[in-house]
């Protein structure tokens, strides 16, 4: 087992309304590994992860976590798969009106009756791991965006998952905090022997802190590989994406007639 995927995705399809995101989408995340998922706004990164964690039923295919099909699953067997998975939400997601400390113990407490001093050691354990056991008293209006990122990492291990899902961690972050970040993500990883997904589309980062790498677009797999492979891929859309270039199969105007045509048009452009 030491060597088993810990989510397996197979032919995936969905769609909200009439809008298709995935139209088969197959991937697989190695136990033990760091996995980016890279993609444009808009390419359906925070849905996947949303299909992984049974918030959202798929049209179509299988998302399989820990051998277990996701969406096959009773209420409770879900909430007791949810227990082994942690999540960083790309808003951080911490309770404004709750301290540091609170923020972070509101899972242990929900989850695990244990008495309260135990609950502080724990507490304190996390927010050390992330570098902020001085900042337990302080509330989240407070922090930096760098700090307020890592109590949501620590909230996200309290209750010592197995499995991570990491929501655009690096999105507004400050060099010195987004590196901070990625650091975390890889030394948690090593050290407590998590398997993580990272969903971004940060092309810099993710290629720094990742084992493997999957790119998608247009509802399916686009590119995987090792980051090396990725990054010297000539594939023109892996090509553009990852070294941000203005030309190539990505266009940046939407399709419509051209510029000339519109201006010959007369009355309301938008047909009204």
């Amino acid at each position: 087992m030491a060597d088993a995927n810990v989510v397996e995705v197979s032919g995936l399809r969905f769609s909200y309304g009439d809008l298709e995101v995935f139209r088969n989408l197959s991937l697989s995340i190695p136990r033990g590994k760091v996995v980016a998922i890279l993609g444009s706004s808009g390419s359906g990164k925070s849905t996947l992860l949303k299909l992984i964690g049974g918030q959202l039923q798929p049209g179509g295919g299988t998302v399989k976590v820990y051998g277990k099909n996701v969406h096959q699953l009773s209420p409770q067997a879900l909430y007791e798969l949810r227990l082994q998975m942690g999540m960083m939400f790309q808003t951080s997601g911490l309770f404004t009106d709750l301290s540091v400390y609170e923020n972070v113990a509101f899972p242990i407490r929900e989850n695990f009756p244990m008495p309260e001093e135990l609950v502080r050691r724990l507490v304190l354990m996390k927010l050390h791991a992330v570098g902020l056991r001085g900042a337990h008293a302080m509330m989240p209006n407070d922090l930096s965006g760098g700090m307020t990122r890592r109590v949501a990492l620590a909230r996200a291990i309290a209750t010592e998952p197995h499995f991570m899902m990491y929501d655009e961690p690096f999105a507004g972050l400050d060099p010195i905090s987004l590196h901070q970040i990625r650091l975390l993500i890889r030394t948690l990883n090593e050290a407590i022997g998590l398997t993580s997904i990272v969903v971004t589309y940060d092309v810099h980062e993710a290629l720094q802190v990742a084992d493997y790498v999957y790119v998608i677009n247009d509802g399916a797999v686009l590119g995987k590989g090792t980051p090396q492979e990725i990054s010297s891929s000539e594939n023109p859309y892996l090509k553009q994406f990852v070294n941000a270039l203005p030309d190539g199969p990505v266009r940046f105007h939407f399709p419509g007639p051209s510029l000339e045509e519109d201006l010959r048009l007369t009355g309301n452009p938008s047909g009204g």
